[in-house]
């Protein structure tokens, strides 16, 4: 593995920190961990902070100059800064909490590097910024092959809703031609962004804001847009600071069945 200290390439760096966030999530699992409320129904654990702590080590000795936004530890070094780091240390807290694998380490360099990764499966998804690949312990990189094959969309159910009553994605799961075409999936992790660029997902939908720059979603949609999934908001425009929510799918005629779907209700 490429040292992170001392690679100038930031995927490695990427994929170092999701390693190391994912080594504590995965060490910590099945404890009895400490709730630290966040309003809303929303938490988080020791295993969230304590991953963290993990992924910003790596950054900091890596990439002692760039900024840092965290999902817990919040802002280091200046907001504005033109190198900032997008970190969600445990993505599906919920889920860890009540002893489901289903989560997501995410680590992305804004507007450049990331990577994904799924402690349980051992799986780390990656983008240099061009091409989007999965690591696996002991096997070739391959890359990652978007395909609409499973026809599975998952779908967002999380509050808060700030599209409702105009979109709500559970409106979508009601519509007879959705269930013609596709299944659902309710994984509550942006893991299912990751497997929307490898082939494991057909699409994912959302409802939301201005999404590229979250801390949750940077990493998962900049591998998506590597792997060449179409990727826009709900109202079909591009992802942005007037984006409305997130559209993937693995190909322009998934995307295509889906849209009229999304519009009648946005």
């Amino acid at each position: 593995m490429i040292d992170p200290c001392t690679s100038s390439d930031d995927a490695a760096v990427a994929t170092a920190a999701a390693r190391a966030g994912a080594d504590v999530v995965r060490k910590m699992y099945g404890q009895r961990l400490s709730r630290i409320d966040k309003g809303a129904g929303d938490f988080a654990t020791a295993a969230d902070v304590e991953a963290e702590k993990a992924i910003l080590g790596v950054i900091r000795a890596a990439r002692p100059d760039d900024a840092v936004l965290g999902e817990e530890c919040g802002q280091h070094g200046a907001a504005d800064a033109v190198r900032q780091w997008l970190v969600d240390p445990l993505c599906g807290t919920l889920n860890y909490a009540v002893g489901t694998m289903l989560v997501a380490v995410n680590v992305a360099l804004r507007g450049g590097a990331a990577a994904v990764a799924d402690p349980f499966s051992g799986e780390v998804f990656l983008t240099d910024g061009e091409t989007a690949w999965v690591r696996r312990d002991g096997a070739d990189d391959a890359l990652l092959t978007p395909t609409p094959s499973t026809r599975l969309v998952d779908v967002n159910l999380d509050p808060p809703f700030p599209g409702a009553p105009g979109f709500r994605a559970v409106d979508l799961l009601a519509r007879p031609e959705f269930v013609e075409l596709f299944r659902p999936r309710v994984v509550s992790t942006t893991l299912a962004l990751a497997w929307v660029a490898s082939g494991k997902r057909a699409a994912y939908v959302t409802d939301g804001g201005d999404l590229a720059r979250s801390v949750h979603f940077a990493a998962g949609i900049a591998l998506c847009r590597a792997a060449g999934c179409v990727v826009t908001g709900i109202d079909g425009a591009p992802t942005g600071e007037t984006g409305r929510g997130l559209v993937v799918a693995a190909d322009e005629e998934t995307h295509g069945l889906l849209m009229p779907m999304l519009r009648s209700r946005s």
